[in-house]
């Protein structure tokens, strides 16, 4: 791996998800110099209660480079139609030459328990494409790896068959408000869709400004939830003093089908931990 410089590869099923689960950590990264890549698997085209296809596709393709932008990573989005996505070879090759041309140390993407077929087939894929990315003769004109990156799953909070168990859980306090600027990109979902599809009753502000105080007072409620349910993970990596101040974090958990991850080589793959 590398010494100076991290190549960091998020797959998520949707144009935001990897905004929402790694956002912050997708800052931290970009800052220290390291190279962050978010790909959506689905185009996102029925993710709206009034408009759709084409042109909905199109938006929140403008919406996740105007999101990148901020993060100063790139963003790929497949054109594969929202809600249509399917774990076949076809798609597995797709995601193993991703993975192969971006040669990223790190992998991330949903866990594959998850209510949405999209996320759950995301993770499969990537689960697919792992070991198969060093094999030669597998899609022998697209260059092999000569190593396994380490896999990792974005947090949830479903239950079964087991809950999301973090390996890792990084301080985001510094990249928080930078976050909320890349999820107020995404307008179609933070203040259309994702409001409707909950059934919030209050009408969502129209002015910029508003919008955004708007949006700290729904979102972070749930990213402080993720440094209270593993605080004492916090404090392990962190120790007790920090561990016991931070408000935001996001949290990972290693698949094992990727490179291990072990105490001794999480403060490589992860360089946070150190930083003060």
């Amino acid at each position: 791996m590398p010494e100076d410089r991290l190549r960091i590869l998020c797959i998520g099923a949707h144009p935001d998800d990897c905004d929402i689960y790694m956002g912050g950590v997708a800052i931290k990264y970009t800052r220290q110099g390291h190279q962050v890549k978010f790909v959506s698997t689905t185009n996102g085209d029925t993710g709206h209660h009034q408009m759709g296809g084409g042109p909905l596709a199109r938006r929140r393709y403008d919406e996740a480079q105007r999101s990148a932008a901020i993060a100063g990573i790139t963003y790929e989005i497949l054109d594969i139609h929202n809600g249509q996505l399917m774990p076949t070879l076809e798609n597995r090759w797709r995601i193993t030459a991703i993975i192969r041309e971006f040669g990223p140390d790190l992998v991330i993407t949903h866990r594959p328990n998850d209510y949405h077929p999209d996320h759950r087939y995301t993770s499969q894929l990537v689960q697919d494409a792992a070991y198969t990315v060093t094999i030669p003769n597998v899609q022998a004109l697209t260059p092999h790896l000569r190593y396994n990156p380490v896999i990792c799953y974005m947090s949830d909070n479903f239950q079964k068959p087991y809950p999301f168990c973090p390996d890792v859980v990084v301080d985001v306090d510094d990249a928080q408000e930078d976050k909320l600027r890349m999820l107020n990109c995404h307008e179609s979902q933070a203040y259309e869709w994702l409001p409707y599809n909950w059934g919030l009753e209050e009408p969502v502000p129209q002015e910029p400004e508003k919008r955004q105080e708007w949006l700290r007072e729904q979102w972070n409620p749930q990213f402080l939830d993720i440094s209270n349910r593993y605080r004492e993970r916090l404090k392990e990596l962190y120790g007790e003093e920090r561990g016991a101040q931070i408000q935001y974090a996001e949290a990972f958990e290693i698949c094992e089908y990727g490179a291990p991850l072990s105490e001794d080589n999480i403060p490589t793959v992860f360089p946070f931990f150190e930083e003060d």
